[in-house]
């Protein structure tokens, strides 16, 4: 046995997980002076962020980017990764795929009211929208938009933007749970379009970024700068009840804490969980995950954007397209993204039927010919109806959890998340 600190002291505080939200956490908790460990059991930090380099070209798979925030580029400097930071040129457009071609998605009052991405009656539609009434926490993504904005700015538009986020389909999503956030972030009450045009009409986003040795560059960084906090290969076994603290089991060892925090999937945290809360257990093992095909093609083409996603009404198997060549020069690198909630039995099809989908469905959106370059399956957390699971939950005391299913999703939001929980951690 070997101790983190002595038994009792209510500064020991154990992170299972050394993805970006146990990072992040660890951070935090570093500026604060905490003592503290995060155990990682793979080889390697950083959970679904992952760069690789694959037949000469750098691949990520998770995220493709991430914003370049006020938080994030403060956080860039302080671990001396600004020269490895590459920005997104300013110009790159974003489209949805249907009726047969790309359309470029309006970001503007005035592009909206001459762009070919819905009808002329959907633009009259969509003039009523200050007249409709505000969100109802119990209604569904899909028919708050589409009450709000119209069915067919919905399905050609917002549906596939807002849910290619989550890789979920809109209309298994509760507007409490997961846009409800969304929309106080940005000040909007009752009206989407009022809220548009007290911000002269136009909407900004920080700019698109990753790093010149991929995403992974991010964790890879903030693992190094905690050093021996963060140890690999170790993973936790089990988690024992101790008087007012915890023991946690490993491979190697266990360790006393006072407070432990699970940045782990739900299903891992719900078999740790399982031997102290039947409810707990029962709860995480309800949350649904969407499966998602990834695919990385070489392509040689003259297209020029952020990539592109698909409208909701059509039939692909293939909902959406990052180009990597266009966004941060990585040649010939298009990232295509398969199944999700829409279309979720793609991804059982075995790796030869998702490539060929992904080859021929790129085909038929963007006129240009692709090899696929590799190939992977990941599970984004749905936030859809089955989160009212979380409704009422209540974790044994000194366990917290920080993680994408448990708050709001995307590397901001797990930054942000992670300062107010150590905050808390820290009395």
């Amino acid at each position: 046995m070997y101790l983190l600190s002595g038994p009792g002291d209510p500064t020991v505080i154990v992170v299972v997980g050394g993805g970006i939200s146990g990072l992040a956490l660890g951070r935090e908790l570093a500026a604060c002076g905490a003592d503290f460990v995060i155990l990682e059991a793979r080889a390697r930090v950083g959970g679904v962020i992952r760069s690789d380099q694959v037949d000469g070209h750098l691949l990520d798979w998770g995220p493709q980017r991430t914003r370049l925030t006020r938080g994030m580029a403060e956080l860039i400097e302080q671990l001396g990764l600004s020269a490895q930071l590459v920005v997104a040129p300013s110009d790159r457009d974003l489209f949805v795929y249907w009726g047969g071609r790309l359309r470029r998605v309006p970001f503007t009052i005035g592009d909206f009211l001459t762009s070919d991405i819905v009808s002329a009656a959907a633009k009259v539609r969509l003039a009523l929208e200050p007249f409709t009434g505000g969100p109802d926490p119990e209604e569904s993504v899909a028919r708050y938009f589409t009450r709000k904005a119209g069915r067919e700015v919905y399905e050609n538009l917002v549906g596939p933007l807002y849910g290619g986020l989550y890789g979920s389909d809109p209309a298994d999503m509760v507007v409490g749970r997961s846009l409800h956030h969304v929309l106080r972030e940005f000040g909007v009450g009752r009206s989407l379009v009022t809220k548009l045009l007290r911000a002269g009409g136009r909407i900004t986003a920080p700019p698109a970024c990753s790093f010149a040795d991929g995403m992974e560059a991010l964790p890879a960084a903030i693992a190094a700068s905690l050093g021996t906090r963060v140890r690999t290969g170790a993973a936790v076994r089990a988690l024992i009840r101790r008087g007012p603290g915890w023991s946690v089991e490993t491979a190697t060892g266990t360790l006393e804490a006072s407070a432990v925090v699970l940045t782990v999937p739900a299903p891992a945290a719900a078999h740790l969980l399982k031997p102290l809360s039947q409810d707990v257990f029962q709860r995480l093992t309800r949350l649904r995950y969407n499966p998602l095909g990834v695919v990385h093609l070489h392509a040689e083409t003259e297209l020029s954007g952020m990539g592109f996603q698909v409208s909701l009404t059509e039939p692909l198997a293939l909902r959406g397209v990052t180009f990597n060549d266009s966004l941060f020069g990585r040649t010939h690198v298009y990232t295509a993204y398969l199944g999700g909630g829409v279309r979720p039995d793609v991804v059982a099809q075995d790796d030869d039927v998702l490539a060929r989908l992904a080859v021929e469905e790129f085909r038929v959106c963007t006129g240009y010919h692709s090899r696929p370059l590799a190939i992977a399956r990941e599970e984004m957390p749905a936030w859809d109806r089955s989160w009212a699971a979380l409704d009422g939950l209540r974790l044994p005391p000194g366990l917290h959890v920080t993680a994408n299913w448990e708050s709001r999703p995307g590397i901001p939001g797990r930054l942000a998340r992670a300062r107010a929980l150590a905050g808390t951690l820290m009395g």
